[in-house]
């Protein structure tokens, strides 16, 4: 079983991007998607242990967490050790799945492939890149996101020509749907033979 890592900085496309591969038949675990999940189920109460005002009757209320944590590198630091073991958990589950199921191809999206070491783990990593003033325009423009908080972010983050440069593939997301689908498709082709080795049954592949 051959793991694409995909990952990217933020507001560059990679959600999109992991869309195109499971339009084509790959399964995707979506490393945010699971956290958010989380937010609502296991990581509630351990959340509401370490930051009570961020709970609210509905789960964690990740607006408040957000501006609990950026900028505050040991909180964050906290809510990572809370969160990162579970959705290593649900990736371990997610993998086992798809190798009996006997699928050859899998993607992990991880926006933090990179910064935690998860390159090492899988067999190639696709990073999703754009310019740099269309990601700020594609990112601010979300609700409740400020330039504060957008640097905040990118100060995670391993800047844009640093994963470029490690990348195996790039799918360039500043242009057209249509020409980053090619670029899927292109991938798709390239490793179509290629024997995968990073998985090992039961191994956590990221953190999210």
């Amino acid at each position: 079983m051959f793991l694409i890592g995909l990952t990217g900085s933020i507001g560059m496309g990679k959600s999109a991007t992991g869309r195109m591969f499971a339009s084509r038949g790959i399964p995707v675990h979506d490393a945010d998607a699971q956290v958010h999940e989380l937010y609502q189920a296991e990581a509630v109460a351990p959340i509401r242990e370490a930051f009570p005002a961020a709970v609210v009757e509905t789960g964690v209320d990740r607006e408040r967490l957000s501006q609990i944590v950026v900028g505050d590198r040991a909180a964050l630091r906290r809510l990572e050790a809370i969160v990162h073991p579970l959705v290593r958990a649900r990736e371990r589950r997610f993998l086992d799945r798809c190798f009996a199921a006997g699928h050859r191809h899998v993607v992990l999206e991880v926006p933090l492939l990179f910064e935690t070491g998860g390159d090492r783990r899988v067999d190639a990593v696709v990073v999703t890149s754009a310019p740099a003033d269309v990601q700020r325009r594609r990112v601010l423009a979300r609700g409740g996101m400020t330039e504060a908080k957008l640097e905040a972010i990118l100060a995670r983050q391993l800047p844009d020509r640093d994963k470029r440069r490690r990348a195996h593939f790039i799918v360039d997301t500043g242009r057209s749907f249509a020409f980053a689908e090619k670029q899927v498709d292109d991938i798709l082709r390239a490793i179509a033979a290629c024997p995968g080795n990073a998985y090992r049954r039961g191994a956590p592949i990221s953190d999210g």
